[in-house]
Order: structure tokens, then C-alpha cells, then sequence
């Protein structure tokens, strides 16, 4: 029984380091919980309150019950009234509506005579579920506005007209997104690793004799992996263009400076992990911890209007999030970082931010 008293030795010490080691013991219980209320709580293709815009040419009694038996539905919340399409196409541009509703001035007379649809839908397509909610609004029966004779004649209560994506292919909407999910995987691992992996080999004593000051030491620390980053941001999108037909409308650099600003703030959030991190592999942990929710919440594989409240202000947080509005604007709407200046800043103020506390929080000793 002597092999089993051995095997038991060897289990306490290593529950006794495991107990010792509290980061990695935190990572073993939260990885779990977070990914079980991710997947349970968070996670929800049933789409309700998405913003859109309204374009009543009409403004009459009949137009206005339209929008309020809309608004009932809870699938859209119309959050804007424009004076015109031009103005509603723009803010779908930008993206601060997904769609738009017009109703033309003679919507009475298209509702009483029943051969035409009441209005017009205006949709971005750019996102398949989003977009598929709202097309499942083209067959809305408005009974009680009077439109039995438009049923009986099967006429779509609304006509639709898809932008960006009219095909509605998921290549589309995958391919910008994915830009977002490998740069947050390879630049927040690249940077988490790269103090302790000086701190394992040493390196530090060397560091800590040179006048090289914490500011400098990250800042030469990032500056590689940021020529790296835009090279794999360069490789995702010309293979999404020629292998998938995924249209590139943006300007060359307003896409450059969009993944240039996020490849920063990532940088920045893995050189804090690697100030954390005693060990390689701690920080590899941390990668994984903040890697998850980018993944599920910045509305790369799930709508963001699917998400509960709660989570969409974690959501906020998170530089992904950003960035996928950020990079599906500029390349599938030929949108610029001023049109969607929110997330610019945001992502800016996170990089500047980060790099502080990564300065602060480095001391180049050994302790």
C-alpha cells in the first residue's frame, strides 16, 4: 500500500500549492459560473427593442395608430423621427438606428384600398437575426386599422428593402466580426505573457540596471505587436473579400485607423494582465477570462438587442463591443470613426487609461 500512500502525498501537496495559488483557484471556480450565465442569462436570439427611425410623410390619425401598433409589437422601439428617407439612411449608416419606417403621405388611401403595402421598411442586413426580426414585421395584420380586404388579397403590409447585405449572407456579418475576435485572442496573449515571461527568464535584472523608464518599456513592449496586429487584420479581410465575396466599402484608412485604435486598447488591457500574472500560465488563464465574454457579448455571434440589460452594460466595457460596431460600420456601410464617435472615444480613453495603470502598476524590481 505504499504506492498508494505515495499517490496520496503528491495529491495533498498538490491541492496545498492549488490553495496557495488563489489566482489560478479563482479562475478554476469563475470560468465555469461566468460561462453558465453567459450561455443561460445573457444569450438570446428572441429580439426585442431594436432601435429604428420613423419617416411619416403623412402625420395623420392612421399613420400614427401604425406606429404605436409597431411600437406594440416590442420587436422595434423607434427611438428617432426624420424629415426625410436621406436623414434615415444616414443614421442607419451610422448606426444609430437598424432600420427605418416610411409612411408615405396617401398611407390612407393604401390602407383603405387594400392593393398596396402601407409603408416601406428600411432595413441594415448587415445583421442576419436583426434583420430577420424585422422582416417577420412585413406580414403585421392591422386589423383594427380596417385591412381585411389587404389579407384577403395576401398584400404584404409592408414592402422591405435590405441594405448592405440584401443577399442576407452570414459571410457578410462574420467575416468583420471575426477581425474583432482574433485580435482580441492573439493581442491580449501576445502582451499578457510578455512582463512575466521577462520576469521567468530574468530578464528584469537586466531591465532594472538600464535607465529605460515603465512608460518606455511598455510602449516598446506593444509597438511590435500593433505591425502585427494590422497585418493580421489585413489577412482577414482580403481573404473575407476573396474567398467569401465580402464587399469592402470603407476607406483604407478609416479601417487602418479603426483596428490601429482596438489593436492599442487589447495591447493595453494584456500588458495590465501581465502586471497581474505571476506566471506564464496565469496569464494565459486571464487571457481566457476576458476572451469569453468578448466573444459572446460584443455582438459577434448574438445581437446586442438580445442581451438583458445587465448584460449589455458589461457589454460596454469591453473594447470588442466597440469595435464591432466600429469595423462593421466602416467596412459594410462606408462609415468613418466620426460617424460612430462614441465607440472612438471610447476605445481611445481605454487605451490611454490602460497604458496609465499598466505604468503605475510595473515597478521594474524583482519583488
Amino acid at each position: 500500500m505504499l504506492w498508494f500512500h505515495r499517490i496520496c502525498a503528491v495529491m495533498l501537496k498538490e491541492f496545498r500549492q492549488l490553495s496557495r495559488d488563489r489566482l489560478t483557484f479563482g479562475m478554476v471556480v469563475m470560468l465555469p459560473l461566468i460561462q453558465l450565465l453567459l450561455f443561460g442569462y445573457a444569450i438570446n436570439n428572441n429580439i426585442r427593442n431594436v432601435h429604428v427611425g420613423i419617416v411619416d410623410d403623412a402625420n395623420t390619425f392612421v399613420s400614427r395608430s401604425i406606429i404605436d401598433s409597431i411600437r406594440a409589437t416590442q420587436v422595434v422601439q423607434p427611438i428617432a423621427v426624420y424629415d426625410s428617407i436621406q436623414e434615415a439612411e444616414r443614421a442607419i449608416r451610422t448606426g444609430d438606428i437598424r432600420a427605418a419606417l416610411y409612411l408615405p403621405h396617401d398611407v390612407d388611401r393604401h390602407l383603405s384600398q387594400g392593393t398596396q403595402p402601407v409603408g416601406q421598411w428600411i432595413v441594415d442586413a448587415s445583421d442576419n437575426v436583426v434583420s430577420s426580426a424585422l422582416l417577420n414585421l412585413r406580414e403585421m395584420p392591422l386589423t383594427e386599422l380596417g385591412r381585411e380586404r389587404i389579407r384577403e388579397l395576401s398584400v404584404p403590409t409592408f414592402e422591405t428593402v435590405l441594405y448592405y447585405n440584401p443577399e442576407r449572407r452570414t459571410a457578410v456579418n462574420i467575416v468583420p466580426g471575426m477581425l474583432a475576435v482574433m485580435l482580441t485572442m492573439t493581442m491580449i496573449l501576445f502582451t499578457s505573457i510578455a512582463i512575466v515571461r521577462e520576469k521567468e527568464r530574468g530578464n528584469l535584472e537586466l531591465l532594472i540596471t538600464t535607465p529605460v523608464r515603465s512608460l518606455e518599456l511598455m510602449l516598446g513592449k506593444i509597438v511590435p505587436y500593433m505591425l502585427i496586429g494590422l497585418l493580421q487584420g489585413a489577412i482577414i479581410l482580403a481573404l473575407g473579400q476573396l474567398v467569401f465575396s465580402v464587399p469592402i466599402n470603407g476607406a483604407p484608412l478609416q479601417i487602418m485607423g479603426a483596428t490601429l485604435l482596438f489593436i492599442t486598447s487589447s495591447l493595453v488591457l494584456g500588458l495590465i494582465i501581465s502586471t497581474v500574472a505571476r506566471t506564464q500560465m496565469q496569464a494565459m488563464q486571464m487571457t481566457v477570462f476576458f476572451l469569453l465574454p468578448s466573444i459572446l457579448l460584443s455582438g459577434f455571434l448574438f445581437p446586442y438587442e438580445g442581451m438583458p440589460v445587465p448584460a449589455q452594460y458589461i457589454a460596454e466595457a469591453l473594447p470588442a463591443t466597440h469595435f464591432v460596431r466600429m469595423i462593421r460600420a466602416i467596412v459594410l456601410r462606408d462609415a468613418s470613426m466620426l460617424d460612430v464617435g462614441s465607440d472612438t472615444v471610447f476605445l481611445a480613453a481605454f487605451t490611454l487609461v490602460g497604458l496609465l495603470l499598466a505604468t503605475l502598476k510595473f515597478r521594474k524590481s524583482l519583488d
